[in-house]
């Protein structure tokens, strides 16, 4: 198996597709939390659903994410989608705490990078598969 170095150029073009991901990605995330927020102001759905459905949000968020950043790319998709999820989930991080005004550090944040990361890089994967076709 053979590992190609990247150029200038090529670093140059990931790093702006990964910025692209994440731009995408946060925008998607912001509109799903908004209507879910909708929904949660004007019906009783119960409080254990929350945590679910703001995984999903992350999930569909990353995936969006990854498929923009990965549009001109058709190899690294591993790599791409890992660092698209990784860099995802901490400014998803750093965006909500400062509208929710809270920075909290822990186990969560943690789990929410390694689940961002294995997302992305999984979505990463079966982007650049279904662009060969």
């Amino acid at each position: 198996m053979k590992v190609k170095a990247l150029k200038g150029e090529n670093r140059g073009g990931l790093v702006l597709s990964i910025m692209k991901g994440v731009t995408a990605g946060l925008c998607v995330s912001l509109i799903g939390i908004l209507i879910f927020a909708f929904v949660l102001r004007f019906t009783s759905i119960s409080d254990t659903i929350i945590a679910p459905v703001n995984q999903v949000i992350k999930g569909v968020s990353i995936f969006f994410g990854v498929f923009i950043g990965m549009k001109k790319h058709k190899e690294m998709g591993l790599l791409s989608g890992l660092l698209i999820g990784f860099f995802f989930t901490i400014c998803a991080f750093l965006v909500f705490s400062l509208l929710d005004g809270n920075f909290t550090f822990d186990r969560t944040l943690l789990n929410d990078i390694i689940f961002g990361g294995v997302i992305g890089a999984i979505c990463g994967i079966i982007c650049v598969n279904l662009k060969k076709n």
